[in-house]
């Protein structure tokens, strides 16, 4: 399960960057860095991903799913199985997908000697009133799917 401290850090943030792993028919592993995130509970996160994008076509033909998630004193892993929920945002002008991570298994990676001191830093480029009305409209998604 998911600790109570992160969910609502995640929910706090309008982004939170996580890798996602996906893997293919073929048992490719896929890692893809991703920003829109969204806790459910302590067992379902939410992911939006590119519509044609490598993580969105594994996580509809197999289901598997893994992320991880780094915040203060926290690496965690998590494994499960991806829904989807909306094939694509319509507030969005671009396809977006939007799949639901039920989480079978958390672990630990923290490294005995060390710590995590914060999240992933990150910032938007270019156009940011655009960046800031794209992330406001998938976290909506998100959170009503």
């Amino acid at each position: 399960m998911l600790p109570r401290d992160l969910i609502d850090l995640m929910r706090d943030m309008n982004v939170f960057p996580v890798v996602l792993g996906s893997v293919s028919q073929d048992n490719e592993v896929h890692l893809a860095f991703v920003s829109w995130v969204y806790p459910i509970d302590e067992r379902r996160i939410r992911v939006a991903v590119s519509s044609n994008s490598t993580s969105d076509k594994n996580l509809r033909e197999t289901k598997k799913a893994s992320l991880m998630l780094f915040a203060p004193d926290k690496a965690l892993s998590c494994y499960g199985s991806a829904e989807l929920l909306i094939e694509k945002i319509e507030s969005v002008k671009f396809p977006v997908s939007v799949f639901e991570i039920g989480i079978d298994r958390v672990e630990n990676n923290l490294f005995p000697g060390a710590t995590i001191v914060g999240t992933i830093p990150f910032v938007h480029t270019g156009d940011l009133r655009k960046a800031v009305d794209l992330d406001l409209a998938v976290l909506e998604a998100l959170k009503s799917a």
